[in-house]
């Protein structure tokens, strides 16, 4: 969009205002528009070129201007189309202020030829200004003796709009007391004012609002309003008046010093000294009153400052008397009544009466132990107490009245397990928060014999050895009884019985206190091996309670028998055997067998033999085995050995110390051709290298159906002791260890059990069956590979016995 705003050439800037002077007087009031006030931009207010008569496209060249005079751009022209508009806003009232009319005065100068056009734009008045007061609030004074009809003036409302828009009209709000006198229009000595219709009593109406609003002639109406405050004056003729005859409060007890108990206030109608009052209590209130509260003369508070009890007093009534400073004093007086309202500040008491103590064990289920009575002396809720217990058992509460409860037994006692209880009981009130109090009832448990004496295992394992002097002590039983004083006092006792012919009090005995078991003689492993038998213990109660253990007693074997050769030697060492042995024997050929056995068992049984050489003898031809007893050639015999042989063999065992026994061997050396035939005995033989061969054949065909029959009867014993019950506690028999070896090979064999030699007078004795386990150490071994005897007895306990 093109302005006209444009400048002017150089050479006719001292030529313009010569020419503007002559031709002023030819270019007056030429065009009239109006516009409204407040019109938006862009508000179309007249075609100027074409009123004035110009050509569109001559505008610009002719260089079309717009002079506003010092109004700035409020209008402008579009140099396009040649229209006027309102460029920016135009405000009536900032431009003329209150005067009636208002003008926007334009000169349009064109230039070839110049000319001059004055363009009057009229601003129409819109109302958009609404009345306003001086004030936004007016205050009168009125004193309450002032007349009626008294007028009292007021300053009117101003509006800055102009004509009907600036034309005002008054209203007053609702009032019982004044009305509006509004003077007519061309009354210039008369102003607004309030006229009095109805006297004023300050006591009822002490002020008085009230509300005038102006309204302008404009469309829409605008308005203005202002506050009058009317203050009535105060004329002394009212008395002090509390608010209320009587003031109820609820303090809880207990309150600090200070507190605030309430505030009662009065109020004089009267002003000044007339209405200035002091408070103080009735000479009727009592000194216990004053003690515990106080009321301060100028504000009427009433605060505590002594203790307030509950439990001392719940109500409080005090009068109070306000009285004024008029000439004549008058008074007013009310009640403030206090009630005191329950703190839980008093715990519960417990009082406990114990009954029957101490209760038995055995005493029925509902025995009443104690009585409990719970007091609180607070009230309500503070004062309802509820009982607990701890623990919940075997005791239970039971309220038998109010605050009464019965401590009752809820379930079977065990001394035993528990022999005494501490019993908490615990009051609680049901304040906030709670209070409590506890007690505690110490209920021991009196003791009956319903516990039998108890070992601390039902068998014990006894290992003596034997030639034990009479009278040592072997072993010592202990039974413990649960129960307490005499039934638990144990006393001890053998369970008698028939050992072989003869009794086991003759074998053993036991201290009736002590529960110590000693053996009356020497023992005999020999003879017996294993004791088994029974030690009561019983209690002192009535009825007395027992029970019994089971002591099986090992002896033990000590070295105290010799090895006994075997026939054809004699008992002892004197004895002699003639053998005839061919000088065409090779080495190896066996001579003879020396056989011994021993009364001893394990290493005391467990024979070796050596041959001893004869002092300043050579070399013998012949040797013996150290554990067979085998006598053999070590070497093929040749002329230059002697023809007779003198064989000493010593059977020793492996006990500490060792025990010996010899054997006498004669041997005579002599040709093959008066070698006599094959003995037929068992212990020693002679013969020829083919006889030798089948008796060998023979003995591996035995220890080949040996072996066979020793596995299997080994896995029927082994089968049958897994199987096998406990035997009964009143069956005792000796047990006969087992006499079993170990090859290199880790194979196993079997020895037959001597006969037996205890006897019982109960069951049968039992052939026991050893396996080396392979966490044992292997057995020794000798120069001729047989392993020493190992032991098993009855127990499974695996020995070596030297």
């Amino acid at each position: 969009m093109m302005y006209s705003r444009g400048s002017v050439p150089k050479g006719r800037h001292l030529l313009l205002p010569l020419l503007l002077h002559i031709i002023w007087g030819e270019v007056r009031g030429q065009l009239h528009y109006s516009v409204p006030e407040e019109a938006k931009h862009g508000t179309f207010v007249g075609r100027i070129a074409q009123d004035l008569e110009l050509k569109l496209a001559d505008l610009v060249p002719r260089q079309f201007q717009l002079d506003s005079k010092g109004r700035g751009d409020l209008l402008e022209v579009n140099l396009q189309n040649g229209i006027l508009f309102v460029n920016s806003r135009i405000d009536r009232e900032e431009l003329c202020g209150r005067s009636a009319e208002c003008s926007i005065h334009l000169e349009v100068i064109v230039d070839r030829p110049l000319r001059v056009f004055h363009v009057e734009v009229e601003v129409k008045d819109i109302n958009d200004s609404p009345p306003v007061f001086p004030a936004t609030q007016k205050n009168l004074f009125i004193a309450e003796s002032r007349l009626l009809d008294s007028r009292f003036p007021l300053e009117g409302a101003s509006d800055a709009d102009v004509g009907a828009n600036a034309l005002l009209t008054y209203r007053l709000s609702p009032s019982e007391y004044f009305s509006l006198d509004i003077p007519p229009n061309h009354e210039q000595v008369r102003s607004l004012g309030l006229v009095l219709r109805k006297p004023l009593d300050r006591e009822e109406a002490p002020e008085i609002y009230l509300l005038l609003t102006a309204t302008d002639g404009g469309k829409p109406e605008l308005t203005g309003t202002v506050q009058i405050l009317i203050t009535v004056l105060d004329a002394n003729d009212n008395a002090p008046v509390f608010d209320r005859a009587l003031y109820t409060v609820k303090l809880p007890e207990n309150v600090s010093i200070g507190t605030l108990v309430v505030n009662a206030t009065a109020s004089d109608l009267d002003e000044g000294v007339n209405g200035d009052i002091t408070y103080s209590f009735s000479s009727a209130v009592s000194p216990d009153i004053k003690s515990k509260f106080h009321i301060d003369a100028v504000s009427g508070e009433i605060t505590v400052i002594g203790l307030i009890d509950f439990e001392e007093s719940k109500t409080y009534r005090i009068q109070v008397e306000a009285v004024d400073r008029g000439p004549l004093p008058l008074a007013g007086h009310c009640t403030v009544l206090v009630e005191v309202v329950d703190v839980n500040d008093n715990a519960p008491q417990l009082t406990v009466k114990t009954l029957w103590l101490p209760v038995k064990e055995d005493a029925p289920i509902g025995t009443v132990i104690a009585l409990i009575s719970v007091t609180d002396r607070d009230a309500g809720a503070n004062g309802q107490v509820t009982c607990s217990l701890l623990p919940l058992d075997p005791f239970k509460l039971v309220s038998s009245f109010k605050n009464y409860y019965s401590l009752v037994l809820d379930c079977s006692l065990d001394r035993e397990s528990i022999a005494n209880y501490e019993v908490v009981v615990t009051a609680r009130d049901g304040g906030s928060p709670p209070l409590w109090a506890s007690a505690t009832v110490s209920v021991e448990v009196a003791d009956v014999n319903d516990n039998a004496p108890v070992f601390a295992q039902p068998e014990y394992t006894v290992f003596v050895k034997e030639n034990n002097p009479p009278g040592s002590h072997i072993f010592t039983v202990s039974a413990r009884d649960a129960d307490a004083q005499e039934n638990s006092l144990v006393s001890y006792s053998l369970v008698e019985r028939r050992v072989g012919e003869r009794a086991l009090s003759s074998y053993v005995s036991v201290h009736a206190e002590s529960g110590k078991v000693f053996a009356l003689q020497p023992l005999d492993h020999e003879e017996l091996e294993l004791l088994q038998f029974q030690v009561s213990a019983r209690d002192s109660g009535v009825p007395a309670l027992g029970s019994n253990v089971t002591l099986q007693v090992f002896v033990l074997d000590e070295n105290d028998n010799a090895p006994v050769l075997l026939s054809p030697w004699t008992q002892g060492s004197g004895g002699s055997v003639r053998e005839l042995l061919s000088r065409s024997v090779g080495p190896g050929h066996v001579v003879a067998k020396v056989r011994a056995v021993d009364a001893d068992s394990g290493y005391n049984a467990w024979l070796s033999y050596e041959l001893q050489q004869a002092a300043g003898s050579l070399r013998s031809p012949f040797r013996v085995g150290l554990y067979t007893g085998e006598i053999s050639t070590t070497r093929a015999l040749d002329e230059a050995d002697a023809p007779r042989h003198h064989l000493l063999v010593l059977v020793k065992d492996h006990g500490e110390p060792a025990l010996t026994a010899t054997a006498t061997v004669l041997v005579s050396l002599v040709e093959s051709s008066h070698a006599p035939k094959v003995s037929s005995r068992a212990v020693v033989g002679i013969g020829s290298p083919e006889t030798a061969l089948v008796d060998e054949n023979v003995y591996l065909i035995i220890a080949i159906c040996a072996v066979s029959s020793l596995l299997v009867l080994t896995l029927l014993l082994y089968t049958a002791l897994r199987c096998s019950a406990v035997p009964d506690e009143g069956m005792s028999g000796p047990r006969k260890p087992t006499l079993v070896c170990s090859s290199a090979m880790g194979s196993l064999s079997y020895s037959q059990q001597r006969g037996p030699r205890v006897c019982s007078g109960e069951g049968l004795p039992k052939t026991d069956l050893m396996a080396f386990s392979p966490s044992l150490p292997p057995c020794p071994v000798s120069t001729d590979g047989e392993p020493p005897p190992v032991v098993l007895d009855s127990s499974g306990k695996v020995g070596f016995f030297w």
